[in-house]
């Protein structure tokens, strides 16, 4: 096995310009007070120093001010939501009035949905209105577009089409889908996909499946919950239809944090849209004379039902402020580098442990990835787990037999791959 020289790895961990971001986090330890090595970002990412006085600030609002908090304070609460217009918007690729904050990752899937999926409801075997996705998608996902096809009194066993992954790491994963797309044709309604797939890590050439999409007359939709913050996104400027996110993985913005929803401009002023509509998303320059007749607000803000969640915001908008201020371009560039020293010591240990019949489901092309690696064991996968975790390293389990790892580069060091190396150096193929 090739090892890791702690020198140089330690050079790297020195003049990593963004070292001085992980300082910045609170660091979960064991119970002998020793902190874990932690690739758990893609489950729930670790809480930003700054929660606890942002939170604080919010609650003495509350505290000293009750009601006139909406209007008074640091932060008024009226305009909450309007802090995340600027940093979501270069998050994700956006104009500013493509985005909002608010609600929870799979309530936005269903509004979305509500909106823009509109199937021919004469047949299930005829007409638009067919919904593509991923095969193995989140559950949530899956249960979501069920539902949708079932509301609309269809059958989801014939309008909805699950693509297979290939098995082939070294194979494009979005070629199967981009296949499909033109098979499909006029069938297809919406395209709707995890643009990096929670359980491979893999990352779809989403620009190229937009054209695909509408080159036959469908839309697509983005669930960002393992793309947000991960990887670089350009919503507006590939054309993507929607999208949704949450913000607990790569955002860390804490469990149950907001999520957020992206509308493309080029909607904004369609009439036909069958929008599910609340308060919050009605002009606000009339909103609380209370008219009787919707009047939509401009652009994603439309969108939005009730008023901002204040108490969960507050630790958003700090962790939004680091990844500004990191910036998606450093972040690419240290994943880059993380994920592929994770990948030569996990190939090195697979190569040493032919026994154990494992194999990387994430694509190799670094391109096609975040910053996760799906390592899927045949033998002994629980063991190898329970090993890493018995000696601080702190990953992710799936059944039947994979253990996710996902170095963030907001808070991850080089050091924490040697750790792993370490890890599996002493494990026994008895």
């Amino acid at each position: 096995m090739h090892i890791l020289d702690p020198q140089q790895i330690a050079q790297l961990d020195l003049n990593d310009p963004l070292v001085r971001f992980g300082e910045e986090f609170a660091k979960p330890c064991r119970e002998n007070r020793e902190p874990w090595v932690y690739l758990c970002g893609n489950s729930l990412g670790l809480m930003p120093l700054g929660v606890p006085a942002a939170l604080k600030v919010e609650t003495d609002s509350w505290a000293q001010r009750a009601v006139e908090g909406h209007f008074e304070g640091v932060h008024p609460w009226m305009d909450y939501h309007q802090r995340f217009s600027g940093p979501l918007a270069r998050l994700v690729g956006a104009e500013e009035c493509e985005v909002v904050a608010g609600n929870t990752l799979t309530v936005n899937l269903h509004l979305l949905m509500a909106g823009f999926y509109q199937p021919d409801t004469r047949s299930n075997d005829h007409g638009r209105n067919i919904i593509l996705m991923e095969a193995g998608a989140f559950p949530s996902d899956q249960y979501a577009m069920d539902s949708q096809i079932r509301h609309h009194g269809l059958d989801p066993k014939r309008c909805l089409v699950e693509v297979a992954l290939p098995d082939d790491r070294a194979e494009d994963p979005t070629a199967p889908v981009l296949k499909q797309i033109a098979l499909l044709g006029e069938r297809l309604s919406v395209v709707m996909l995890g643009a990096v797939h929670y359980y491979t890590g893999s990352f779809f050439d989403i620009p190229s499946v937009v054209q695909a999409a509408h080159r036959v007359g469908a839309l697509v939709g983005l669930d960002l919950a393992h793309a947000a913050g991960n990887v670089p996104l350009e919503l507006h400027a590939w054309g993507v239809d929607f999208a949704c996110w949450c913000s607990y993985k790569y955002l860390n913005s804490g469990p149950g944090g907001p999520a957020g929803l992206f509308v493309h401009r080029k909607h904004h002023a369609r009439q036909d849209l069958r929008r599910l509509e609340g308060w919050w998303g009605h002009k606000a320059a009339t909103r609380f004379e209370m008219p009787r007749d919707f009047v939509p607000e401009t652009g994603a803000q439309a969108w939005q039902l009730s008023n901002a969640q204040v108490m969960a915001m507050a630790p958003h908008a700090v962790a939004l402020e680091l990844h500004d201020r990191a910036g998606m371009e450093a972040l690419r560039n240290k994943s880059l580098a993380l994920t592929g020293m994770l990948e030569t010591v996990l190939l090195d240990f697979l190569e040493k442990h032919p026994e154990l019949k494992g194999r990387i489901l994430t694509p190799s092309n670094p391109l096609r990835r975040g910053c996760q690696l799906s390592l899927f064991l045949e033998h002994r996968g629980r063991d190898l787990f329970d090993h890493l975790h018995h000696l601080g390293i702190l990953a992710d389990w799936r059944n039947p037999g994979t253990i996710r790892m996902a170095p963030v580069p907001l808070y991850n060091q080089f050091a924490d791959v040697v750790a792993v190396q370490k890890a599996l150096g002493s494990f026994g193929s008895s």
